[in-house]
């Protein structure tokens, strides 16, 4: 059979003949159009499921693995936003394009090739510039840069200006309008001194008795001397300690110029007057603030808690007895704290790996050293 037309885009009156389809031909296009429409309904369907997968896991969040998100990827790349959008899949179109995109700056990575970089600044370093600012508020990024020349580290001014900004440090201008009261007190630690008291209940053949103890301690080195104990207290005892305490060949405040003191009673004018005689100026603290007299305050704490707390005294001989063996304890066998937890006045040698470990007590074992025997 022949078919005759018109052909478009062909000169006008100009006819095109086209020979008849084939048999095969026609089973071939039959076959096509079957298999079109059937590819339409699995998709179709796919996309109802879809729909209805998405509504039942609706404010769920969907975890894939990078192997599933490498996929998604790949495949959705090839069909498009457009077609993306049609399918109604359970990832919108931009996620896999976002996707797809990763995987391509994946594939140009080359950190893996990448050398280590600059190295940073050493911890020694970067620790020791900190302590140099915070040691001397006054310096500069030049002068850190000299004193750790001097040390042997060299390092660029930019380097030290990055340290202190990471570790919170201001500039020296900055630092030098503001002294921290801890830096004050180290400046002046030579020169310092405190004094307090405390009350020890003790049994006499009357009942309770209520002692006053009172003791100075240095702020430099914690060392403690114990002023007297007495029942008592008032202006005279008072006057006496002051004569001991400043006395110009063994008095515990010679080379003391500040004495830090509460406003408690027994601290009267004439007492403030002897010091102040001596070349001591009293430092009073404002009303009911302990904390300024803070050493003062944690030596108490410690007698107590170590010693007087834990014992029953049974006149005056023996609550000084203990005292007395304390501030031994205290001065020679007693890790501190402040003191970068060494000891204030060892008495054997302090580090030592050989020889056989000795204990020493003292109050009945409520108070122990141990220590190495001396070969």
């Amino acid at each position: 059979m022949l078919s005759t037309g018109v052909a478009r885009g062909h000169p006008a009156g100009r006819i095109v003949v086209m020979n008849g389809l084939q048999p095969w031909q026609l089973l071939l296009v039959t076959l096509a159009g079957w298999v079109n429409r059937n590819q339409q309904d699995v998709i179709t369907y796919i996309q109802e499921e879809n729909r209805i997968l998405k509504s039942k896991l609706k404010g769920k969040r969907i975890r894939f693995t990078d192997d599933e998100r490498r996929r998604l990827a790949v495949k959705g790349r090839v069909l498009g936003r457009k077609v993306l959008r049609e399918v109604g899949s359970i990832v919108t179109p931009d996620t896999i394009l976002r996707w797809h995109k990763r995987l391509i700056a994946q594939k140009w990575d080359c950190s893996e090739r990448r050398g280590p970089g600059r190295p940073r600044v050493k911890d020694e370093i970067a620790q020791l510039t900190v302590r140099l600012a915070k040691e001397n508020p006054g310096w500069g990024y030049t002068t850190i840069l000299g004193a750790l020349y001097n040390l042997g580290h060299v390092v660029a001014r930019e380097t030290v200006r990055n340290i202190l900004k990471e570790h919170g440090i201001e500039p020296a201008p900055e630092r030098s309008k503001r002294m921290p009261w801890s830096t004050f007190l180290k400046s002046h630690w030579d020169c310092i001194a405190a004094t307090d008291l405390f009350t020890v209940e003790v049994w006499s053949p009357f009942g309770l008795t209520t002692y006053y103890v009172l003791f100075f301690i240095k702020l430099s080195n914690r060392r403690v001397r114990l002023a007297g104990i007495t029942e008592y207290p008032h202006g005279e005892w008072m006057k006496q300690v002051g004569r001991n305490v400043t006395d110009t060949f063994d008095g515990f405040l010679l080379d003391i110029r500040y004495l830090i003191l509460d406003r408690d009673s027994i601290f009267t004018a004439t007492y403030r007057d002897l010091l102040k005689n001596a070349g001591i100026k009293p430092v009073r603290l404002p009303p009911r603030s302990p904390n300024l007299n803070a050493y003062a305050e944690r030596f108490v704490r410690t007698i107590k808690e170590g010693c007087l707390n834990r014992m029953i005294f049974f006149g005056e001989d023996s609550l000084r007895r203990a005292i007395n063996e304390f501030l031994v304890y205290y001065h020679h066998e007693r890790n501190h704290q402040g003191l970068g937890n060494r000891l204030i006045d060892p008495q054997e040698e302090v580090g030592a790996a050989d020889g056989s470990v000795e204990c020493r007590e003292r109050l009945g074992g409520l108070l122990r050293y141990y220590y190495r025997q001396a070969a």
